[in-house]
């Protein structure tokens, strides 16, 4: 808290709620996005969407690794009650700059290689509400950082959640028709083309991080980057929640511990990442990256109970995908396990019924 005039460092985890609210409620929300216009972030301690009059510190000098300090001068000792930061605008303006980044990321330079780049192009480009990439810049920005130093990472997470979501339309796993309101990869293009856009996607992540970060950011931070997001996708991340989703399936018993487990790993590993990548580039210490780790974490917990829920109230029209599809297939999530309200009632349900969103 502030004391008199002192000079205090503004604490990381408040700054790290307002990132995980912003993307809980983003990444749960049927509705509009102009619905989010003027939204406040709220917690039992006040309002934590940070103002513009608390911006400044995001600019501090740096010191390991270029990190500030985060120091403002605090001029009184009650917490801020108002904000003016717009939600909407932030997002808005971040989704055009990333489907740009998007858009130019992958490019046929000759006819042999127009089949795979099309079907890359077709399930990168085709929307969605590119939270991973906003939350990787504003990490990055929170800490010091710029756009232009974290862009070709946010891109690289995107490539990684699309090969994602390819392979997991596939026959072999969930066998949807319908993503983001349009035919799924491999029913456009078949099962074939479909597994090598996503293989395509996953390698080009990685050279698109090595190859476009800017050079005044160093080395060792890129290295470290292309690190995080080889464990997202891996055996404690994407793959291994993945597996652990498709062997319980079958099961009847199926314990909430797990249930998170899963959720954790093929939900929660590429959130996590995109806010450590974001940290790790504006030069963070390892407690401002544990931080937004932490939040990341609930993040991905958060938003699987919210989609379970989602999948169990709403239209194949509303979501872009097949709706009731987890419980035509007996599939264990928040609904099955707790009932409809017990889900609600979860503690990482806490901002989203705060917003109305449930």
């Amino acid at each position: 808290p502030a004391v008199g005039s002192r000079m205090v460092r503004y604490p990381i985890t408040q700054a790290a709620v307002c990132l995980a609210t912003v993307a809980v409620v983003v990444l749960c929300n049927a509705r509009s996005p102009s619905t989010l216009k003027g939204t406040l972030v709220r917690h039992s301690g006040g309002v934590v969407a940070m103002p513009k009059t608390q911006m400044a510190w995001m600019q501090q000098p740096r010191t390991r690794l270029g990190c500030a300090r985060a120091e403002v001068q605090a001029t009184e000792s009650k917490p801020s009650t108002s904000t003016d930061f717009d939600l909407n605008t932030f997002l808005i303006e971040k989704k055009k700059s990333v489907e740009k980044a998007l858009d130019a990321s992958v490019q046929s330079n000759c006819k042999e290689t127009g089949k795979i780049c099309d079907a890359m192009r077709y399930s990168l480009l085709a929307g969605g509400k590119r939270v991973r990439p906003a939350l990787c810049i504003a990490a990055c920005e929170m800490l010091g950082g710029t756009e232009e130093m974290c862009m070709p990472s946010a891109v690289a997470l995107e490539m990684i959640h699309t090969m994602s979501l390819i392979h997991d339309d596939l026959p072999a796993m969930d066998n949807d028709d319908l993503r983001r309101g349009m035919p799924t990869s491999h029913v456009k293009y078949g099962e074939d083309i479909a597994i090598l856009a996503g293989d395509a996607l996953l390698s080009e992540s990685f050279a698109h991080v090595a190859k476009n970060t800017p050079k005044s950011v160093a080395p060792e931070r890129i290295v470290e980057v292309i690190r995080i997001l080889g464990d997202s996708v891996g055996p404690v991340g994407l793959a291994g929640g993945q597996v652990m989703d498709l062997e319980c399936e079958a099961k009847k018993d199926v314990t909430t511990e797990e249930l998170q487990w899963i959720h954790r790993h093929k939900t929660g590993a590429l959130l996590i990442a995109a806010v450590a990548s974001g940290a790790v580039l504006a030069g963070a210490t390892q407690a401002e990256v544990d931080a937004c780790i932490e939040y990341a974490e609930k993040i991905g917990l958060a938003f699987q109970v919210a989609d379970d829920i989602l999948d169990a109230t709403q239209t194949s029209e509303v979501l872009g995908k097949t709706a009731g599809k987890d419980e035509a297939v007996d599939k264990t999530t928040y609904v099955k396990l707790l009932g409809l309200e017990g889900a609600k009632a979860g503690q990482y349900c806490h901002f989203l019924l705060l917003f109305g969103f449930l």
